[in-house]
């Protein structure tokens, strides 16, 4: 929203939330109506290309927002360093706007004047005319209509909102108030219409231009340059017309400075050219790739949680991950994409944070959950894992955390098998398991003096045992297995051991993979289920309270955080995840995997002492 909004700054659209698609529908419906009922001569098939274009300008801005954002994480020709925050990312959701702006006013103009029904699909002089047009007056009215819009009237109502991203992404280029839309649709209307009623317009114009536009707009907003220097070398004038992500960047910091839409020309004219700007654009060039400190290392979930990372749809990285029915429109390609893992992957950047001077970046396993759990893909995915640890010990990264299931210890000795296979390895391994023992201690209520453990026994479970037991808080489970597993592993008798229930009547859970549906039935009401896993548990009960994952809440100097991690809510990581970072800030230079275990009440006090904050009420997650 500008500083002090204007006439007109909401979309009219707005109160339909997401719903808003069906402003498309009048003129959709009318369109199919008008071709099924004329005859075959008088049909009008231009207008049945509406809907395919708007798609199509859809996934353009995606594919930009993801390569963006995979680019800017790796650092490579990166130009901004500062990072996004959610505060960005939720005024910037609305970025399909413009595209269903254009769409109504399409359908209006398609319908409503004769020469716009039945465009051939080519004329070389209508799309001549279209970019001599572009590069004249809508060049020349864009700049001077730009810089009455950093007037302060104007840029207070309406322009502000634009620059309240310092840091820029593809889709920053479209983030304006609904006038300021209108009025550049006014602009680059003048092209389109004047081809339309000169009667030298095609569906090529429309396509192709619209495409420019978009494409440029998303380049100069990407935040890496991706202009090689030997176009400018090889062809000298053609930095007076092409502009650079890097060059559109400065606007962004200096705002007064570069106003130009795609051609500098008239920067360089009028005296508005930041001096900078072609130092700026060298250095982002030779610009490389960043070595992170700290890398976390997770993988994929569910099918639909390739929409949900951060290089996927940006509205739903920024919340926890539920599931969302517009997915299901999308199964085709989700099953696609799984289908693609399955035959060949490699492990990308999803993710970079800062925090103080440690540079942190997530990498992600193109895997899914179900895969983690067949014999015959465990091969597999040790490979990427340990292909991961010793490509990140290669750049110089000082910790490797392991998360969700690329620990545990049928596929890894819980990480300890790529210390054994590669004895010589400088990056530290970390599991996380202290801190998630820590975590889950601590979100137990101190009035506690007896939890039921249920789920498989794991190096956490053991732990989690031993420590409450050593406080006096009785662990009950149900399997006899499971009893004398328990006090096998415990070299000390204590006051309180492990006791073998011969129901759930406990209100406190401590609940791990393998948690039925039947068995939370069996739970009282108002039951308290807390996870020691990666994974949540399903939520079948209304009546009980479910705490998240392990996890904590993140400091406020933890930069460029703008996505969720999974289910968890926002500025909440994993335990897993902190672990690997509180390794690195303390400067401890054991491995942590394996079956050994770090001290937990050390990795607690460190944790804390870093700003990292407990989850203090019951968080729900989402089920998995």
């Amino acid at each position: 929203m500008a500083s002090t909004p204007g006439i007109l700054t909401d979309w009219p659209w707005t109160p339909l939330g997401t719903f808003k698609y069906v402003v498309l529908a009048p003129g959709f419906i009318y369109s199919i109506y008008q071709y099924i009922v004329k005859d075959e001569a008088e049909r009008d098939t231009s207008s049945l290309v509406i809907i395919p274009l708007l798609l199509w300008r859809m996934i353009h801005n995606q594919i930009w927002i993801s390569i963006s954002r995979h680019r800017t994480a790796k650092g490579n020709a990166r130009i901004v360093d500062k990072g996004l925050e959610f505060d960005q990312v939720d005024r910037e959701r609305n970025w399909d706007d413009q595209i269903l702006l254009n769409g109504v006013l399409f359908y209006l103009v398609s319908n409503l004047t004769a020469k716009g029904r039945n465009l051939p699909l080519w004329r070389t002089d209508g799309v001549v005319i279209t970019f001599l047009l572009h590069a004249g007056p809508v060049e020349f009215l864009y700049y001077w209509l730009h810089r009455a819009l950093h007037h302060h009237y104007l840029y207070s109502r309406y322009h502000s909102h634009h620059h309240s991203s310092i840091v820029t992404e593809p889709i920053t280029s479209v983030i304006h108030p609904f006038a300021e839309h209108l009025t550049y649709f006014l602009l680059f209307a003048i092209p389109m219409l004047t081809v339309l009623f000169t009667g030298i317009s095609s569906l090529a114009v429309y396509i192709f231009y619209l495409t420019y536009i978009d494409f440029m707009n998303n380049m100069g907003h990407c935040n890496f340059e991706i202009i090689p220097n030997r176009l400018f070398t090889l062809f000298p004038p053609l930095k007076y017309f092409l502009y650079t992500p890097s060059f559109h960047s400065l606007h962004h910091t200096q705002f007064r400075t570069n106003y130009s839409l795609f051609m500098p020309l008239y920067d360089y004219i009028y005296g508005t050219l930041d001096n900078s700007s072609d130092s700026l654009y060298e250095k982002s060039l030779k610009r490389e790739e960043e070595v992170a400190d700290v890398v976390h290392l997770t993988h994929l979930t569910t099918p639909e949680s390739i929409y949900h990372l951060r290089l996927g749809f940006a509205d739903l990285a920024s919340r926890p991950h539920t599931s969302t029915w517009y997915t299901w429109l999308l199964s085709p390609i989700t099953m696609g994409s799984m289908l693609l893992t399955w035959i060949y992957g490699r492990t990308f950047v999803v993710e970079r944070n800062q925090f103080e001077k440690l540079k942190m970046q997530t990498w992600a396993i193109p895997k899914f959950n179900v895969q983690y759990f067949l014999q015959w893909q465990k091969q597999a995915i040790n490979s990427m894992i340990e292909d991961a640890i010793v490509e990140a010990d290669q750049k110089g990264c000082k910790v490797f955390s392991l998360g969700l299931l690329n620990q545990g210890e049928e596929l890894n000795i819980y990480g300890g098998l790529y210390v054994q296979r590669n004895p010589k390895l400088r990056v530290r391994v970390v599991d996380g398991s202290s801190l998630a023992v820590a975590v889950v201690l601590n979100s137990i209520p101190k009035s506690a003096t007896q939890v039921l453990l249920r789920g498989k026994l794991t190096k956490v479970a053991y732990a989690l045992s031993y420590s409450l037991c050593q406080r006096g808080i009785q662990v009950a489970v149900l399997h006899e297995e499971e009893y004398r597993k328990l006090n096998k592993s415990f070299n000390t008798k204590f006051e309180s051991n492990p006791v073998l229930s011969k129901g759930y009547s406990q209100n406190i859970w401590l609940v791990g993979d393998g948690l039925t549906n039947e068995e939370q039935m069996k739970a009282p009401k108002g039951t308290t289920f807390i996870p020691f896993s990666q994974l949540p548990p399903k939520i079948v009960r209304k009546d009980c309270f479910y705490h998240c994952t392990p996890a904590m809440k993140a400091p406020r100097s933890i930069e460029n955080v703008h996505s969720c991690e999974n289910w968890l809510p926002r500025r909440v990581m994993s335990a897993w995840r902190i672990a690997g970072v509180v390794h690195a800030m303390e400067g401890w230079t054991e491995h942590e995997c394996g079956y050994t275990m770090s001290n937990i009440d050390q990795v607690w006090k460190a944790t804390l002492r870093h700003g990292f904050q407990p989850v203090t009420t019951p968080t729900p997650c989402g089920s998995m």
